[in-house]
């Protein structure tokens, strides 16, 4: 009797690691957020009404730019044990990300962007789980697609 009841409750447990699918338009350079340690900010540039460029810190480091860095960034510093685990936003299909908003495990909240297009809403399958990586697609001008890829919190991302 132990044995059934274990393994039904393993089977209704939530799994840790999920991934929300990449919306919008998938055309353009391939990317993925990449650092070790949580996600400690986040910083987006919107222009003319879309996401222009995004960018992640995990632990002190700062990666790399996906898209453009034009003007003034929006940026979400997160606090000790804080991870992001919504993505909102808005697209148009066949081309760009419009709008995004980022919610932290403590209520908080940035947003960018316009919010005009398509809805998404992507979240972890678990409650324990929080945003590890980003991926997607970019171009010249900006954003074209994005997904998002969660996980336990406490463990580092990928290198």
């Amino acid at each position: 009797m132990a044995l059934c009841v274990l393994v039904v409750t393993s089977l209704t447990q939530a799994q840790p690691y999920s991934f929300s699918s990449i919306m919008a338009s998938n055309s353009g350079t391939q990317f993925a957020t990449e650092g070790y340690g949580h996600i400690r900010a986040i910083r987006v540039w919107d222009l003319y009404g879309y996401i222009a460029g995004l960018q992640l810190r995990y632990a002190i480091t700062w990666g790399p730019v996906y898209g453009r860095r034009i003007g003034q960034g929006t940026d979400l510093e997160l606090a000790e044990g804080e991870g992001i685990v919504q993505l909102s936003g808005k697209y148009i299909t066949r081309n760009y990300i419009r709008h995004l908003m980022f919610v932290t495990s403590r209520g908080r909240s940035m947003v960018a962007g316009h919010p005009f297009g398509s809805s998404f809403n992507f979240y972890p399958s678990s409650s324990s789980s929080e945003l590890l990586i980003l991926s997607g697609t970019v171009n010249r001008y900006g954003i074209t697609s994005i997904g998002a890829h969660w996980g336990p919190s406490g463990l580092p991302a990928a290198s």
